[in-house]
């Protein structure tokens, strides 16, 4: 009689685990839209990947010409789309517990019917939450590569961006320079002026050196006062210049101290990527060339001599 109980349990479970497979084959094979769309943007946190999922599994219910999806993840813009438009269009705002994922647009020539709307909002509410999880995956992403005060990529995005840029320059043969970027006596700012102003004057000039930079140009705060400036398509010659650009940015800058003005300027060191070397010995040579413009008198450029 102590063993019935046991045995009991025992076929309790079994059942209830035979259930569950039972359920599992029935989600796996669920012939209709919303479940094979749901289980299909399961298998990933890629956002570009589950939007070309929900692209394929709404086109076959609801024709498009179409489809565009935009939003504004970690300071950066992320773009999909696919087709192309028509006159007419539907645009949904993707929005979950108070929160804003994106907007989505289809467009196509033939103008939507009620119904097809109808169909394109249920498909969209079994998606939300794949979206959701899919943006807040890239937010944490990108939160490890960005430098907190600044909100600009940090040391270890940089290190990431040097290997890329490095292995492009030695596939293709194309030039890409480096620019380190130190602002001149900023210790004196901090031991003067205390650290909410130099924080202040870094953030400003995060923002400086970025409006002085192309769109294909990226800066990441390398350390403390230091940020590193990479130019792809970009030759030696006309990294100095940009160089002399960033300069005159910072140089431009001013705050408020209680009736005084603060400006600050910055030495900048150049080095073009050499073929087949590591990203820390181009580094190397970038801070090579800051150490002559900090040795030269500060606030000036200098380019490390080609070695290629």
């Amino acid at each position: 009689m102590k063993h019935i109980p046991s045995i009991q349990r025992s076929s309790s479970q079994h059942q209830k685990l035979a259930a569950l497979r039972q359920a599992h084959q029935d989600w796996n094979n669920a012939p209709d839209v919303l479940t094979r769309l749901t289980r299909r943007l399961s298998t990933t946190l890629s956002l570009e990947n589950q939007l070309g999922i929900l692209a394929e599994e709404l086109g076959a219910i609801v024709p498009f010409d179409s489809f565009n999806y935009r939003h504004r993840i970690a300071r950066r813009d992320f773009v999909f789309a696919t087709g192309m438009g028509g006159p007419h269009r539907c645009e949904y705002r993707l929005n979950l517990e108070g929160a804003s994922f994106g907007t989505l647009t289809l467009h196509r020539r033939k103008k939507f019917s009620e119904e097809e709307l109808q169909g394109v909002e249920m498909i969209i509410s079994a998606a939300i939450c794949p979206l959701r999880n899919a943006c807040q995956y890239i937010a944490i992403e990108q939160a490890a590569l960005t430098d907190s005060l600044t909100g600009i990529p940090n040391k270890r995005a940089m290190d990431e961006a040097l290997e890329r840029a490095g292995q492009l320059a030695d596939r293709h043969h194309q030039d890409y320079s480096l620019i380190l970027c130190d602002l001149d006596h900023f210790k004196a700012v901090n031991d003067k002026h205390g650290h909410v102003v130099g924080d202040h004057l870094l953030q400003l000039a995060a923002e400086a050196v970025e409006r002085a930079l192309r769109t294909s140009d990226s800066v990441y705060r390398f350390g403390g006062e230091e940020f590193a400036v990479l130019l792809p398509h970009t030759s030696d010659e006309n990294a100095k210049d940009v160089g002399d650009r960033i300069r005159k940015a910072v140089s431009g800058l001013e705050i408020d101290c209680g009736g005084t003005r603060l400006s600050i300027t910055a030495s900048c060191g150049v080095a073009l990527h050499s073929e087949g070397e590591s990203p820390e010995q181009w580094l190397a040579r970038a801070d090579e060339a800051l150490y002559r413009a900090k040795s030269q008198g500060r606030d000036c450029t200098r380019v490390f001599p080609t070695i290629n």
